[in-house]
């Protein structure tokens, strides 16, 4: 598709006053197509490829366009019909098949996977020379995609054609001649896709559909303009020996500007090693800090020590021990004090608490004395209320009690702390503490008194267990104030150790610097003392590229041309597809949507040719009102225009096939029929052979149904079967017919009486509320009155039939043909309405053992003036 749509691009190269050098180029990307088609523009690879190739073929590329074969100029076709298909192996062909297509009309049945696809690329490929499956499926190699998987093999697919003579004819692929024969799905189905899109994208909407898509994106990927970054067009020896030659004052003022910087650079080291230490040089400087043969410097020797850690601090103090103690004591004092009080107020205790229990009674005896069971209307003094009183005058033992509770929780508290001190002093000094381990785990909580006693009391090895604690605190104490000190030394020392490192971090930028220094130094002297013997080459070869400059700069300004022309084509291929085809797509699009109500039918529709440019439609009540088709149609419209402009190039091209790969299962169900009445009963395909292939029964039935019975018996039908244990493509090339008349009649042939009958009823149900209605309508009055059983009873077949021939009996419908029509109605209609045969054909009967048989000859005649009523349709189509 790319190879032969670029071809019909380079015919617009021999017109006008192209240049030589735009035709290599063209003749150029022709020649590498393969190889270009893949690349894109990441990382500028096409025109880096495109550079490549045009350097070292350019003294031999052609500028001389060939023109196209002479058959693919002329629009004449060398066939009028394809007679036969051979095939295989190819696709899902493992073996040879043949296929005999000498029919205006070929149906093709199958479910997914039976191979149906296989014999539509076999088509494809028989009469274009390429697949696009294979390109969309980016197969570099269209064999290895064509190819039977099993068989590892491909065998060129045989087509033979009927010329207008009768004569048989080989039929040679030839894309250009045969590309509009095919009308395909995917296309209708990304048609619709983009046409949902922005209005950028919408100008890609006739490539698309027409298959130029591929050619579209190849021609997106070609860069507008060769640049320096691609080619060369100053002479890249001359443009550096000029350089080479403006560096050697560079090269001096370089070692003018490095001696400056060595000046300023002695200069920094002396003021910092003085800032060091008055007296020592810079080496000894950095010898001292960074060491040298192997001698550790300062800052190692600082690094090693502080990464020897301080020991921890005890925060143990003699003052705090002593706050301890002398707080105990004064409490203990006080406690025992208020303890000596309140034994003084024993007695008020003991009133206290006769007090208290009055008050708690008070609930259960409210109105009663809780001593005499007096009322307490009666009792001189109100012992509830007495209570009341004399609590309020003895509120101060309660005071009293609190305050020694306080004081002994203090007590329990710094006993606590004591407790603490002294887990600390058996943890820091465990053989030392022998001691002291038996008041480790004691609970000061049993008996504080005790515990402070034994305390103060207890004498072990000539000394208090209080004096043994103190003595170890104060150690602890004077551990801290080491530590306290060695913390100090070691912060000096880390402070000591930044500094240095801010000494060792600038000793390193000033050595850095005057290495850089030294070495332009030294570069810049080399360059200058071997300046006319490093560039003797360079300036011969400066010398010679002129030619190569000149040749390049031809290639840049062909290749800008080049691109310029390939996009207006492209950008012009719409307009062309599509050119004088605006009637002839909206007579299609109102015949694919002749069910819609009048005032939904098109006058007009514009398609995206330009850029920001949206499909539009107007009706026919307003034809000069444009609407944006995207807010008005339904998706299922706007694949009936994607049909509907494929149908149209079809006819305008003159085609003499028109091939559908299941395309009309991209229609919603709504517009099927009428888009198979648009095939077969209007006149836009007459003369033309159709082949249909589609995966549906339903709508494979239905064609044939819709065709008229010799019509249907000329057509082809082919059905691709299910798989069966093995990989082989199944053919059932008899297939049996669905059209129902023909099915009745050889049902009948073959004394087949009840299927006949069968088939004749649905015969007669799509005759009557199809081309027999329809007939009515276009002659006469179509308004039936229907008479019915109940709500959910199917229309009689016979209440229907006689309506319609009652209409066409009338004397004032105007058909001078409609005897032929009547006549078998009326035959059809004078058999008994009540015999087996017409309740059959009413409304089907279900299974039953021991029925009456029925009649041969009845049904015979019923077939026969079913044939005739259909034999006469068709001659009245005929007649329009």
């Amino acid at each position: 598709m790319i190879k032969r749509e670029f071809i019909q691009f380079m015919q617009t190269l021999n017109v006008g006053s192209i240049s030589d050098d735009v035709r290599k180029i063209a003749n150029l990307v022709l020649k590498n197509l393969e190889i270009l088609i893949p690349i894109g523009t990441v990382r500028g690879r096409r025109i880096k490829k495109i550079v490549e190739l045009a350097q070292a073929n350019w003294k031999t590329i052609s500028s001389d366009i060939q023109p196209l074969e002479s058959h693919a100029t002329e629009q004449n076709y060398p066939f009028c019909r394809i007679k036969s298909l051979s095939v295989g192996p190819f696709r899902g062909f493992l073996n040879n098949e043949y296929f005999d297509l000498n029919s205006e009309l070929v149906l093709i049945y199958g479910p997914n996977g039976t191979g149906k696809s296989s014999f539509c690329e076999a088509l494809e490929f028989g009469l274009l020379g390429n697949v696009a499956d294979a390109e969309n499926k980016r197969f570099r190699n269209q064999n290895d995609y064509l190819k039977n998987a099993h068989t590892n093999s491909l065998k060129q697919p045989c087509i033979v054609g009927v010329d207008s003579h009768g004569n048989d004819i080989k039929v040679s692929p030839n894309e250009t001649l045969y590309r509009f024969c095919f009308v395909e799905k995917n296309r209708i189905d990304s048609f619709a896709r983009i046409a949902a899109q922005a209005p950028s994208k919408q100008t890609e909407l006739i490539s698309t559909l027409f298959g130029l898509d591929d050619f579209t994106e190849f021609v997106k990927n070609f860069t507008d303009n060769m640049d320096e970054k691609y080619i060369d067009t100053i002479g890249i020896k001359n443009k550096e020996l000029n350089q080479k030659r403006q560096t050697i004052a560079g090269f001096k003022q370089q070692i003018s500007t490095s001696k400056e910087e060595l000046d300023r650079i002695n200069a920094e080291e002396s003021e910092l090693a003085n800032r060091y230490r008055n007296g020592i040089s810079f080496d000894e400087m950095e010898s001292e800090l960074n060491g040298v043969d192997g001698k550790p410097g300062l800052i190692q020797q600082l690094d090693e020590e502080l990464l020897k850690p301080l020991p921890a601090k005890s925060n143990l103090t003699r003052t705090t021990l002593k706050e301890h103690k002398e707080a105990i004591e004064k409490s203990i004092t006080d406690y025992n004090s208020k303890k000596q009080k309140l034994a003084d107020f024993s007695q008020e205790v003991s009133f206290k608490q006769l007090y208290e229990s009055v008050k708690r009674v008070q609930q259960s005896s409210p109105d009663k004395c809780p001593a005499c069971q007096t009322s307490l209307s009666k009792v001189q003094v109100n012992p509830y209320t007495h209570a009341n009183v004399e609590l309020e005058k003895l509120k101060h033992l309660s005071e009293l009690q609190n305050e020694m509770d306080i004081l002994n929780k203090t007590v329990g508290k710094l006993i606590g702390n004591i407790q603490q001190m002294i887990n600390a002093c058996a943890k820091l000094f465990p053989e030392e503490n022998n001691s002291l381990s038996m008041l480790q785990n004691s609970s000061v909580e049993t008996d504080q008194k005790d515990f402070w006693n034994k305390l103060q009391n207890m004498v072990i090895n000539d000394r208090t267990l209080w004096q043994h604690i103190e003595h170890q605190v104060g150690f602890l104490e004077d551990a801290d104030k080491e530590i306290a000190q060695a913390e100090i030394k070691r912060n000096e020392k880390i402070a000591r150790l930044k500094e240095l490192r801010r000494y060792s971090e600038a000793i390193l930028k000033l050595k850095t610097r005057r290495k850089t220094a030294l070495e332009t130094i030294q570069k810049a002297q080399n360059e200058i003392s071997q300046f006319e013997t490093e560039n003797a080459l360079l300036i011969k070869e400066a010398s010679n590229e002129k030619t190569i400059v000149e040749q390049n700069l031809r290639i840049v300004n062909a290749y800008k041309l080049f691109v310029k022309r390939l996009i207006a084509y492209t950008n012009n291929l719409p307009a062309q597809l599509v050119e004088n085809l605006g009637d002839l797509v909206i007579k299609l699009y109102n015949a694919f949507n002749r069910n819609d109500n009048p005032h939904e039918q098109l006058a007009n529709i514009c398609l995206p040719l330009n850029q920001n440019e949206r499909l539009t439609v107007s009706y026919k009540h307003s034809p000069g009102k444009l609407f944006d088709a995207l807010h008005i149609l339904s998706e299922g419209h706007i694949r009936c225009i994607g049909l509907a402009i494929l149908a149209a190039k079809n006819i305008k091209e003159n085609c003499p096939i028109l091939i559908f790969d299941d395309p009309v299962n991209a229609i919603d169900d709504e517009h099927r029929e009428s888009i198979r009445r648009t095939l077969f009963e209007d006149n836009f395909f007459d003369k033309k052979q159709i082949i249909l292939a589609c995966h549906g029964e339903e709508f494979f039935k239905d064609i044939q149904n819709l065709l008229p019975v010799e019509r249907a018996k000329q057509s082809i039908q082919i059905s691709f079967l299910p798989k069966e244990g093995d990989f082989n493509i199944k053919v059932d090339r008899k297939c049996t017919p669905r059209n129902y008349l023909i099915a009745s009649r050889n049902h009948y042939d073959r004394n087949e009486i009840r299927e006949a009958l069968s088939k004749s009823r649905q015969a007669l149900e799509k005759l009557t509320k199809g081309p027999i209605w329809r007939y009515v309508d276009c002659y006469g009055d179509p308004n039936l009155s229907i008479k019915m059983r109940s709500p959910n009873s199917p229309i009689e077949l016979r209440n229907l039939t006689e309506q319609l021939k009652n209409k066409i009996a009338k004397d004032n419908f105007a058909d001078i043909k409609k005897a032929a029509i009547l006549e078998p109605l009326e035959k059809l209609l004078g058999i008994d309405g009540n015999s087996r045969e017409w309740r059959y054909l009413n409304k089907g009967t279900h299974e039953e053992t021991d029925r009456p048989e029925f009649n041969r000859e009845i049904v015979n005649e019923i077939i026969l003036a079913q044939e005739r009523i259909d034999e006469a349709l068709f001659d009245e189509k005929k007649g329009d």
